[in-house]
């Protein structure tokens, strides 16, 4: 969405109840790294939205391990594991870019934006 990409029009339907964890938020920031872009200034930007972000915790990275055996044959990093897991314990949507997450398989609603 930051990068207006396409797709970004359905994910800011979900922003009201979105939730994004703290593991998410670092890639985010990541990647502004990468694309040579002020992490700050962005933190700015993702503070005035109505985003919750839910601190990565224990159980949360027990069940990201728990599923690597279902998701290992998807290519899913640890990054999209711990998403699942957040979204699996606050039984949330999953809104993401990547096909592969439609065959995951899990007892979760999983919107794929392209």
């Amino acid at each position: 969405m930051l990068w207006r990409e396409k797709g970004c029009d359905i994910v800011e339907t979900y922003l009201p109840e979105a939730l994004i964890s703290s593991i998410n938020l670092a890639e985010v920031y990541t990647k502004c790294t990468e694309r040579g872009i002020d992490p700050d200034a962005v933190a700015a930007v993702v503070a005035k939205l109505p985003v919750t972000v839910v601190d990565f915790s224990a159980p949360q990275a027990l069940l990201a391990g728990k599923l690597r055996p279902q998701t290992k044959a998807l290519g899913l990093s640890l990054g999209d594991r711990a998403c699942l897991a957040v979204a699996m314990m606050e039984r949330a949507t999953v809104v993401t870019a990547d096909k592969p997450w439609a065959n995951v398989g899990l007892n979760l609603k999983i919107v794929v934006i392209r």
